[in-house]
């Protein structure tokens, strides 16, 4: 229970983080991906921000016992292959054409906004188009 408890509380503050940055609304994301026009930098300060505490954290917190659970899950590969350069390409295009991610987009169901139904809709049906067609 204590663990569902924890990652409820985890989903709201990253939830609220995502609307105070703006990450929820696609035109600053596109603003923000367009570099050649009216470019709004104001994201690269939430990424750097990001990137600053992730940096010190996860060293630190990785060293420690978990707070939930037994172990901690940390990624094990390490090479660059077709299935990573594929996933980050179409995440790239769907970002920049949609300005909206799997995370903003879940946290945007709450407006009831038929776009965020679609979009998420269309993220699990990918999903589990890659997991029944895609053998590991």
């Amino acid at each position: 229970m204590i663990t569902v408890l924890f990652s409820l509380i985890s989903g709201i503050v990253f939830a609220i983080g995502l609307v105070i940055s703006g990450m929820v609304n696609p035109q600053k994301v596109i603003g923000f991906l367009d570099i050649t026009g009216a470019w709004d930098y104001s994201l690269a300060f939430v990424m750097l921000g990001a990137i600053g505490v992730n940096f010190f954290l996860f060293k630190y917190l990785t060293k420690r016992n978990p707070v939930c659970g037994t172990q901690h899950y940390l990624p094990t590969k390490t090479e660059i292959d077709s299935k990573l350069l594929l996933g980050s390409a179409l995440f790239g295009i769907g970002w920049g054409l949609l300005g909206i991610c799997p995370g903003p987009g879940i946290v945007n169901l709450i407006t009831f906004d038929m776009t965020a139904f679609l979009f998420v809709g269309s993220m699990i049906v990918g999903m589990l188009v890659y997991k029944f067609v895609v053998k590991e």
